[in-house]
């Protein structure tokens, strides 16, 4: 989708859009449709490319501005306070667009999958060096996360044929989701070690670097 581009980008696709949708398309019908489409090409010039084209348009723009939006609210959260009682007051959203920037730090690209595409239960999927990660975001403030969650988790690394799965939860883990993970690719993540992550987002290029 347009929104998840840079702004930036959506801004010069509008536009680029509406150019080849106006005049582009009118062009080509009256170069290379003969006579009757430099007939037609006068006909619907305005009447049918012109609203088409300001469509294209505006649709990009709003993508822009929404995928503009979305970035400065990124920025705000990296400069949060990371400790566990501000995230557990986050609605799940924002918990979600954290911890996938914070992924996304780490060199993986991100797709946000949250509760729009009827998942079952993941909510990022993450690409890197060749692999394919399974995140469920888990922003329970005292529950701890049991072991039929990490099992539900399992056998979507099965149907999706991923190579890794994380869970992360603000809590901890019962002792039965931590046995059951033994020997298996799946990655269970508590508050302390999504602290450590945020913390790493947070810190300038420059520390990070050195």
């Amino acid at each position: 989708m347009v929104s998840g581009l840079p702004w930036p980008a959506g801004i010069v696709l509008g536009v680029t859009s509406y150019v080849a949708v106006r005049y582009g398309v009118g062009w080509c019908v009256a170069t290379f449709g003969g006579s009757v489409g430099q007939t037609l090409d006068g006909t619907l010039a305005d009447s049918t490319y012109a609203p088409i084209a300001w469509l294209l348009l505006g649709a990009c723009w709003l993508a822009a501005l929404i995928s503009f939006l979305d970035e400065r609210r990124r920025r705000h959260l990296r400069g949060m306070q990371s400790g566990v009682g501000v995230l557990s007051t986050m609605d799940w959203r924002e918990f979600e667009m954290l911890v996938s920037e914070a992924f996304r730090r780490q060199g993986y690209s991100v797709r946000e999958i949250g509760l729009s595409d009827g998942d079952g239960g993941v909510d990022l999927i993450l690409h890197k060096d060749g692999m394919m990660t399974l995140v469920q975001c888990r922003q329970w403030r005292t529950k701890l996360v049991d072991v039929k969650w990490v099992r539900e988790m399992y056998g979507l690394l099965v149907h999706h044929h991923a190579d890794v799965v994380k869970i992360i939860a603000i809590g901890s883990y019962t002792d039965d989701a931590q046995r059951f993970v033994h020997g298996k690719p799946i990655e269970l993540i508590n508050g302390n070690t999504l602290l450590s992550m945020l913390r790493d987002i947070r810190a300038p290029a420059s520390a990070r670097t050195l």
